[in-house]
């Protein structure tokens, strides 16, 4: 295989010179961004630059104005080529979870089950929510539980078990920490690596926590000016001259965010823990 060919292959969104815009007020214009198959890609930007208006614009909930997108090789922006399979192939966490709140967790779980097999029986629709519950680190009794009954915590991990329940290829999740404790913030970063090593998952993490970018992000794109005006590891974006980034990464809180885990590197080396396989490396 060619080099050429190679890139390509290892490309799981591609999107290109995409406009997006509300009235007069224009979100990106020529934005261009390459997900590689297996990584764990941070999205970072202030206020207003567009983070959720470009998730929604990949899986189809916003429409551009201009541009191409590629998803898994299948456009999806071109109606002749658009295949509704290809939305199987991902899960989204949405903020807040967006569950629906009159359907329990192991029903919200079933929904996408219900949509894209219908043909699967309600016993066999109910084993399949149940594993992904336990997947997403929930106890069983949360299956028959409402959204009201469960803490922000849960609430996050019952939407994540609904964007597991297709086996997906590529993972989206917006502000997945948003709103946690440290805590329940570090743990919910450790189940989405453990996730991403087991399932060989692709992820585009929408996030503003700084330790997440540290700890569990390959890579992280920088949205600016309308577009993406950085992508790279943390030290590559810190070589840049861009004064966004600058006060985001070197901020009291970059640099304590940098301090934590460079100490939890330290630990890691003097106490290395069993090695597992990524499909993507860091």
């Amino acid at each position: 295989m060619s080099a050429a060919r190679q890139k390509e292959c290892d490309v799981a969104i591609r999107i290109t010179g995409l406009t997006n815009s509300f009235g007069d007020d224009v979100v990106h214009e020529d934005l261009s961004l390459d997900v590689r198959h297996g990584e764990i890609l941070g999205v970072v930007g202030g206020s207003g630059t567009g983070k959720s208006v470009l998730m929604r614009s990949i899986i189809g909930l916003q429409t551009p104005d201009s541009g191409r997108i590629e998803v898994l090789g299948e456009s999806m922006l071109d109606e002749a080529e658009e295949d509704v399979s290809i939305r199987s192939r991902w899960g989204v966490l949405f903020q807040g979870g967006a569950l629906f709140s009159t359907l329990t967790v192991a029903e919200n779980v079933m929904v996408p089950l219900a949509e894209f097999y219908p043909k699967i029986d309600s016993k066999l629709r109910r084993e399949i929510a149940m594993y992904k519950i336990a997947l997403s680190g929930l106890p069983e009794e949360a299956a028959d539980k409402y959204p009201s009954e469960l803490s922000g915590g849960m609430k996050k991990r019952a939407g994540l078990a609904r964007a597991l329940s297709l086996d997906p290829d590529l993972l989206f999740l917006d502000e997945p920490t948003a709103g946690l404790d440290p805590i329940g913030a570090a743990r919910f970063d450790e189940l989405t690596l453990e996730l991403q090593r087991t399932l060989g998952l692709t992820v585009f993490l929408i996030t503003h926590d700084l330790d997440t970018l540290h700890e569990i992000c390959d890579r992280v794109a920088v949205l600016a000016d309308r577009k993406v005006i950085a992508i790279g590891t943390i030290p590559e974006l810190l070589a840049t001259d861009h004064p966004w980034i600058q006060e985001y990464f070197n901020g009291p809180r970059g640099r304590a965010a940098a301090v934590s885990h460079a100490d939890e590197e330290r630990r890691l080396t003097r106490y290395p823990a069993p090695s597992k396989s990524r499909g993507f490396k860091r």
